[in-house]
């Protein structure tokens, strides 16, 4: 059966590869506005989630947010699988990017990003390409299915970055981090459970994933954030944030304070584009007793 699946997800993908960006963008939404109709479940939490960070919002205003939300995802996903497929420069051929000097401070020293789930986040890789000499990585949690898992990573190996396994790779990716001149970007937009940074977030407490702050402390990295927002179909922007100050009077800030500025970074671009964020996870959780 896992044969067969990724036989059959990967008949799908060749063929929406097949089709112009435009109209694999243009599917995408249609598949998107179709979701919204038959996953009460995503949407419902995507309203309870916007309803939570922008109580001043009608319900009417909310209801449109959450259904371009769902012709967003459908779009990203599409153009996703399509760009996977398409070199470098055609790609960047499509993208704005703003605050690239921003990255260049601190040559020969690795380069950590704080990423978010915001546009094509799947296009975080390609602007590696920016930085002559450094090599593109992330991390990326595989399906609990191995054909699938397999799938995607021949998806994202076409880009020319480095993956790393959350669960099985970290021992990699420290080696990776060792020899500099990687550039690492890490999702740290999502709940962080038990061992999570916890602080306010859109006015609500909940829990931030550290990774990003611990590495670049462990390493002495420059820590960025990274923003994609979609400005037309299949059309995007990068916004590069300035450096987040890692150390202060000579000793390390908190994890609080760094995460804090990274939070603060992407609930401002959430509020600049409300449909653009991932609506559909549970961001805010209760805070759980810590396992001994």
């Amino acid at each position: 059966m896992q044969t067969l699946l990724y036989w059959f997800v990967k008949a799908f993908v060749l063929t929406l590869q097949a089709f112009p960006l435009e109209a694999v963008a243009r599917i995408g939404r249609a598949a998107g506005a179709l979701a919204y109709v038959i996953d009460p479940g995503h949407r419902a939490v995507a309203r309870e989630n916007l309803q939570n960070a922008f109580p001043e919002k009608s319900s009417k205003e909310i209801r449109a947010i959450v259904r371009e939300h769902f012709r967003r995802l459908g779009e990203n996903y599409g153009c996703a699988i399509k760009t996977s497929s398409m070199d470098k420069k055609s790609v960047l051929s499509r993208c704005e990017v703003f605050g690239a000097e921003k990255l260049t401070t601190t040559p020969g020293k690795n380069r950590i990003c704080a990423i978010g789930h915001f546009g094509n986040f799947e296009l975080y890789v390609s602007l590696s390409s920016l930085l002559p000499g450094y090599q593109g990585a992330s991390t990326f949690r595989g399906f609990n299915n191995p054909g699938l898992t397999r799938l995607l990573e021949e998806l994202r190996n076409h880009s020319g970055c480095l993956f790393f396994e959350r669960r099985t790779g970290l021992r990699d990716l420290m080696r990776a981090l060792r020899r500099n001149n990687l550039f690492l970007g890490l999702l740290s937009d999502q709940h962080g459970g038990r061992k999570g940074v916890w602080g306010p977030f859109f006015g609500m407490e909940c829990s931030t994933n550290p990774a990003a702050a611990v590495l670049a402390l462990r390493f002495n990295c420059p820590l960025n954030t990274i923003i994609c927002y979609r400005t037309a179909l299949a059309r995007w922007r990068f916004e590069i944030g300035d450096e987040i100050a890692l150390h202060e009077n000579g000793a390390a800030r908190p994890l609080e304070a760094i995460v804090g500025e990274m939070n603060g970074a992407f609930e401002a671009a959430i509020r600049r584009d409300p449909a653009n964020w991932f609506w559909v996870h549970k961001r805010w959780k209760p805070r759980y007793p810590r396992r001994l």
